[in-house]
């Protein structure tokens, strides 16, 4: 196919079938042979004959728009194949939740490069299953997540720990409180993260352990609007004790004893590039490694 297309642009260009031939380096009587094979297909003549001259006609044209186009698709693919088969040795392939990105993402590559200035990342962020399934497939070297990955071929260390705190509108009958435990808040309708979501299995799992069925008022994709519902008045709320929960509407009342831990995960048994090695082994320097 992508031999085709090659051969009918060259055709196209040059007019001609001895040049085209030569570009291609291919022969003539090949080029012929493809070309009526070509328009037999499509039943229609793609080129106006002149002599030796080959001029596009409307159909032609129609085609060979088409075939610049299908021709840059394919060398896209085939450039993204290898780069996919041999990361940049000075490439860090990151993946990470959405609520790292302000200060934990950041703060971590900023100190590694002071030792690695030529080290380069490429960073996705997304839901924290999304997260697991780049590594999973290959698409990242190393993920921050949490809660740990429930896989047993991800191999995992923890990174830090982050308090949880119940996010409620100002003026709430909480408002105030030190701290609080979220059975108190049993009978409050909740705005929670979707499914798949890292904080929706922290606050699956909370609840659980404290035999709570909570009501479910709204589910959201991004933690920021899980403040911004609260602070409309449309519920309460699990966060995280960090700048990206907070919100001008709401108070963060710290949840007594429950926090949540996150973790550097990768892959067991599938090699990392050097550059990627080495942030792994930079992350774990300031760690615990426990997985």
């Amino acid at each position: 196919m992508h031999d085709d297309l090659r051969w009918f642009i060259a055709i196209a260009e040059a007019e001609n079938l001895t040049t085209a031939a030569d570009r291609v380096h291919s022969s003539q009587p090949t080029l012929s042979r493809f070309l009526g094979r070509l328009e037999r297909d499509l039943g229609v003549p793609l080129f106006d004959r002149d002599g030796r001259r080959l001029v596009l006609n409307r159909f032609g044209r129609a085609y060979l728009d088409r075939a610049r186009r299908a021709a840059s698709q394919l060398e896209a693919g085939r450039r993204e194949i290898e780069e996919m088969r041999a990361p940049a040795r000075g490439a860090v392939r990151l993946a990470f939740l959405h609520s790292f990105g302000l200060g934990l993402v950041p703060d971590l590559i900023s100190r590694f490069r002071v030792e690695n200035p030529s080290a380069r990342f490429t960073l996705t962020q997304d839901a924290a299953a999304t997260v697991v399934g780049h590594v999973v497939d290959g698409d990242a070297d190393l993920a921050i997540v949490a809660p740990r990955p429930m896989r047993t071929d991800m191999a995992w260390a923890r990174v830090a720990e982050q308090e949880l705190a119940l996010v409620v509108p100002r003026e709430h009958r909480f408002s105030g409180r030190e701290t609080i435990g979220l059975a108190e808040a049993a009978d409050e309708e909740f705005i929670v993260m979707q499914h798949g979501y890292g904080m929706r299995r922290i606050f699956d799992e909370i609840c659980a352990a404290h035999d709570l069925t909570p009501a479910i008022a709204f589910e959201s994709s991004e933690l920021a609007t899980v403040s911004g519902l609260v602070a409309a008045g449309l519920g309460v709320g699990v966060v995280p004790v960090e700048e990206s929960a907070r919100h001008p509407g709401v108070e963060l009342i710290p949840l007594a004893g429950e926090t949540r831990e996150i973790r550097l995960t990768w892959f067991r048994g599938r090699p990392l590039s050097d550059v990627a090695s080495r942030f792994r082994d930079f992350v774990l320097a300031g760690s615990s490694a426990d997985g």
